[in-house]
């Protein structure tokens, strides 16, 4: 299956905490990093997820916010390191692409916030990424 999802990054199930309706799967991605994701029960018992199985962490790049450091007090729960690839700037979207540990991320943001940022290939950021909005796919 071909996905318009440009953010496939592969990693091993480490946990699964199950509520009522939904579940916290974490994820080891390949590069160290870990990923959590907040998906529904009924997901899990689909996908047969369970520790030490491989996935892909799938998330779209309007989903993915740039920092320019780690931000504390903040109910997002994926903060991945990294470094701008390269920055594609339209009239007033810019897609960043940014390598981290064990992967790449593209990031859909306005060109206005590259600007505030002052990315440019090199510069170090944080991807954020809400627990929602990382699907998961087995491999």
């Amino acid at each position: 299956m071909s996905l318009s999802i440009r953010n496939q990054i592969p990693g091993t199930v480490t946990s699964v905490t199950a509520g009522e309706a939904m579940a916290t799967v974490k994820v080891r991605l390949d590069g160290g990093q870990e990923l959590t994701a907040a998906i529904t029960v009924d997901a899990v018992q689909e996908l047969g997820l369970a520790q030490g199985s491989a996935v892909r962490a799938l998330v779209k790049s309007t989903e993915v916010a740039l920092a320019s450091a780690r931000v504390e007090g903040l109910s997002i729960r994926n903060q991945l390191p990294g470094t701008v690839r390269e920055v594609a700037a339209g009239g007033a979207m810019a897609a960043v692409r940014v390598t981290v540990d064990g992967g790449e991320l593209t990031a859909a943001i306005t060109r206005d916030a590259v600007a505030d940022l002052g990315l440019s290939a090199g510069s170090p950021v944080v991807a954020l990424i809400k627990s929602t909005e990382v699907s998961l796919a087995t491999v």
